[in-house]
């Protein structure tokens, strides 16, 4: 990596590539759109400014900022045009959706997967969460992000294997609104984040269920959807406003276990994008965030008994996952078919194979000796 860095900062300083400037007129004139509503404008003024001032960005990162950015903001003039085109998509039904509900690194990737080998249900694939409109090369796009970013850290890959076409959570629709994890786990914005857990995130998902619609209907899909994205924790009550016949999984796994490997994680996205990416802060914000979307779920699920809902443990299912399956397919009132039983077998068998039960991490490195 300071090999590029190196050359991009020798090829800004000779003018044989434009130096990225995080400044909104300039994004906005780079994507051909200019965001219309005071929140997103406020919004994205905050996240530049945090990218500028709290980020410590190398020029990888100064470059990946600038390049993510304008993706966002053309993806959001996209969905603008669609939705003014074709109202109907807001009318596209989205009945009794599954919400696999439970913090980041708490096994909610592979209850996804698993879900997701049954064809009743509906899931995300990687390149639609990144861009939901329909559009020519949104494969490609990914496929190639994807390169990138495995060529800088190879640790990615075994952390969080994908691909394209694989079931994924729902974090780049959020960043449509300029909010979420996608900003938050790469890049060091603590004011920006701060910001936005005092503002109302109501428009956040009302955008984010017409995105949902925006890929039910480019499919002509109407089965039930699987959902899951670690901020629905904190926004649990601002997702049953959004989907207010949602049914949830809510998966449970150690504390300790969950924020040690959601600091790892992090930290392997930031220290590609900044040369300071500190340990000790990283596994303080993710214990912080952690606890505070703990409390706020626990809020929500008290004042609320009666949602559908089912409790499943991360042990649980690693000890016995059909037994497991099998106990939320019942509460799901659907047959486990020996069909799509064994897609589900045969999906951990080749994650087994790829290493995704490879990631080793150490609480310590993250300041989280006796945090628990």
């Amino acid at each position: 990596m300071s090999r590029i860095n190196q050359l991009l900062t020798k090829a800004w300083r000779k003018g044989l590539l434009p130096e990225p400037v995080l400044e909104r007129a300039v994004l906005e004139k780079a994507a051909g759109y200019t965001l219309r509503e005071h929140r997103l404008q406020e919004a994205l003024e905050r996240l530049l400014w945090s990218l500028r001032e709290e980020a410590a960005l190398n020029p990888i990162g100064k470059a990946m900022a600038h390049g993510q950015i304008v993706r966002l903001l053309r993806e959001r003039a996209r969905a603008e045009r669609l939705w003014a085109q074709h109202p109907e998509i807001l009318e596209w039904p989205m009945s009794a959706p599954i919400v696999v509900l439970g913090q980041m690194r708490s096994g909610t990737t592979r209850l996804q997967r698993l879900l997701a080998c049954d064809r009743r249900l509906a899931h995300t694939r990687l390149f639609e969460t990144m861009s939901p409109v329909p559009r020519h090369g949104r494969r490609l796009e990914t496929y190639a992000g994807l390169k990138i970013m495995a060529a800088l850290n190879p640790e990615l890959a075994r952390i969080h294997p994908a691909a394209p076409n694989h079931p994924e959570e729902e974090f780049g629709l959020f960043s449509l609104s300029l909010f979420g994890a996608q900003i938050e786990a790469q890049w060091r914005v603590p004011s920006f984040a701060r910001w936005w857990e005092g503002e109302d995130r109501r428009p956040v998902y009302r955008d984010f269920r017409r995105l949902m619609q925006t890929i039910a209907w480019s499919r002509r899909d109407k089965r039930p959807r699987v959902m899951k994205a670690p901020q629905f924790m904190e926004d649990l009550d601002l997702l049953l406003e959004a989907f207010p016949d949602a049914r949830l999984i809510r998966l449970r796994r150690d504390a300790a276990a969950v924020v040690a490997s959601s600091a790892s994680l992090v930290w392997n996205q930031m220290r590609v994008q900044s040369d300071d990416a500190d340990k000790a802060w990283i596994g303080a914000e993710w214990l912080r965030k952690t606890q505070r979307r703990e409390e706020a779920a626990a809020k929500v699920l008290s004042a609320r008994p009666e949602l559908p809902q089912i409790k499943v443990e991360f042990d649980a299912v690693s000890r016995d996952w059909q037994g497991e399956m099998r106990r939320i397919y019942a509460f799901l009132d659907m047959e486990l078919t020996e069909e799509v039983e064994g897609r589900m077998r045969r999906y951990l068998e080749r994650a087994e194979r790829s290493g995704f039960r490879g990631h080793s991490y150490n609480p310590q490195e993250f300041g989280l000796s006796g945090a628990f």
